[in-house]
C-alpha cells in the first residue's frame, strides 16, 4: 500500500512537470477587442507547438495594407535566443518573466526593431500582446492585440 501511494505521487509529479506550455495552441486575432495606435492587421493566426525544449511559432495573416504576414521560428520554452526559419527578421529572442508572460524581441542587423509582450489570461483562453516597433512588412506598429485560443 505504501509503495502504491508513493508511485501515484511520483506519477502525479511527472505529469505536472510534463504539462504543455500554456502558450501552445492556435490563436486568432480578435480585431474588435484589439487597440492599435497605428493601422491594425486585417487578420493574424499564430500556431504555437511545443517541440522538446522549444516552441515552434508560425505566424500568418494579412497586414493593414493587404500585404501577407508570414513568420516561422523556434524559441526556447525557458527563454533565450531563438532560431529563424522564415521571417523578414534575422533574429528573435525571448525572456519568460513568469509562466503566463513572455517578452519577445525581433531583430534586424542585431538590433531589436519590434517587440511583443504576450500575457495569458488566468483561464488560458485569451492572449493579450503589447506591440511596438516596425512590423514584418516595414510598417510602424504600436498597440495591444487580443488573441483568442481556438
Amino acid at each position: 500500500m505504501r509503495y502504491r501511494t508513493l508511485l501515484l505521487a511520483l506519477l502525479a509529479s511527472a505529469t505536472a512537470l510534463m504539462a504543455a506550455d500554456p502558450f501552445e495552441g492556435t490563436w486568432k486575432l480578435n480585431p474588435s477587442k484589439s487597440k492599435y495606435k497605428t493601422p491594425a492587421p486585417k487578420a493574424v493566426t499564430i500556431v504555437i507547438t511545443e517541440k522538446g525544449e522549444d516552441l515552434d511559432v508560425n505566424i500568418t495573416g494579412t497586414a493593414a495594407n493587404g500585404a501577407p504576414i508570414a513568420s516561422h521560428y523556434t524559441m526556447p520554452t525557458k527563454g533565450g535566443a531563438g532560431k529563424i526559419i522564415q521571417s523578414p527578421y534575422d533574429g528573435v529572442s525571448t525572456k519568460r518573466p513568469s509562466a503566463n508572460k513572455r517578452e519577445i524581441g525581433y531583430m534586424k542587423g542585431g538590433k531589436v526593431v519590434y517587440s511583443a509582450t504576450p500575457t495569458l489570461s488566468a483561464d488560458g483562453k485569451t492572449m493579450t500582446a503589447t506591440l511596438k516597433g516596425t512590423d514584418a512588412v516595414g510598417q510602424a506598429v504600436e498597440g495591444t492585440a487580443v488573441y483568442e485560443k481556438q
